[in-house]
């Protein structure tokens, strides 16, 4: 007969709590306090008084242009990371690769979907950049100018490509657990209904991924909607998107105005909110239907 399980005490109870105290703390000190500052500031003018004018603000053409630059960038390199990650990952958990394999890619996905910011615009650059290493292998062994034909690292396609070198394995990291929620009974059973290979890929694999697929999307487009480090390093302000102008508003010497900074910052905040509120309950249904 089971043993009745003793009522917790309550010094056991205050030292759990004890261990959530320095997550509680960060949380609060570098996540909550200061977006309740940005929230705030987006409605007070430099003397303190309430106003909208710097909602108004957001609507003037160069934020306008940066904004839907933003969208535009963070919409294709999610799609492209998507895509990619999925066959990628796919590949490694599904096409009979060898599992040596499979922990390399993901041991590396690991440590690429964290390496951003200045180390990535420079690994850039020192790759693909005017002098960089595949641009003169490129040049003095194939006799292939990258430069000749239009490829620019410091353009919009080179910025999607450095936020690509990320995205893609996020969504490797990501999806591989729905792919390994695939039950091999539903693999044999369409088979021997008939089915082909794509078929079942169409009709039972992708429908039952199809939430973590859109809630995914929607994670790679709130990590890329908030990138400004590889950017500022890798184009400067050649390339103005919302981050950037959110990073000028708020430290830039000639465009400095913190409070409309602070409404770039609440457009922002209100963009990935949508994004990661999206993924968490899109997440939550993939996870209810795979068990």
């Amino acid at each position: 007969m089971p043993m009745p399980l003793a009522p917790d005490r309550p010094a056991s109870r205050l030292l759990v709590w004890l261990g959530v105290v320095p997550f509680l703390a960060f949380a609060l000190l570098f996540l909550i306090l200061p977006t309740l500052q940005v929230v705030t500031g987006a409605f007070r003018t430099p003397d303190g008084a309430v106003t909208l004018q710097n909602l108004r603000g957001l609507l003037t053409p160069s934020i306008l242009h940066a904004l839907a630059l933003s969208l535009k960038l963070s919409l294709l390199t999610a799609a492209l990371g998507c895509v990619l990650g999925l066959l990628l990952a796919a590949a490694v958990t599904r096409g009979g690769l060898p599992d040596w394999l499979r922990g390399a890619t993901m041991t590396f996905s690991g440590v690429a979907s964290n390496f951003a910011g200045v180390p990535l615009a420079f690994a850039f650059i020192a790759t693909l950049g005017r002098l960089g290493l595949i641009t003169v292998i490129l040049r003095d062994w194939f006799g292939i100018n990258l430069m000749a034909t239009g490829f620019n690292l410091i353009s919009f396609p080179g910025l999607a490509l450095a936020y690509l070198y990320f995205q893609i394995p996020l969504m490797v990291l990501i999806i591989t657990p729905a792919l390994d929620g695939l039950r091999k009974e539903w693999r044999e059973a369409a088979e021997s209904l008939g089915a082909s290979g794509a078929q079942y890929w169409r009709m039972v694999a992708l429908p039952v991924l199809w939430p973590s697929l859109l809630g995914t999307f929607a994670l790679l487009f709130a990590n890329a909607f908030g990138a400004v480090a590889t950017a500022m390093a890798l184009t400067g302000s050649s390339l103005s998107i919302l981050p950037i102008i959110l990073f000028a508003q708020i430290r830039g010497d000639v465009l400095q105005d913190p409070h409309l900074g602070y409404a770039v910052a609440f457009a922002m905040i209100f963009f990935t909110g949508i994004a990661n509120l999206i993924y968490v309950t899109l997440r939550a249904r993939a996870e209810r239907w795979q068990k």
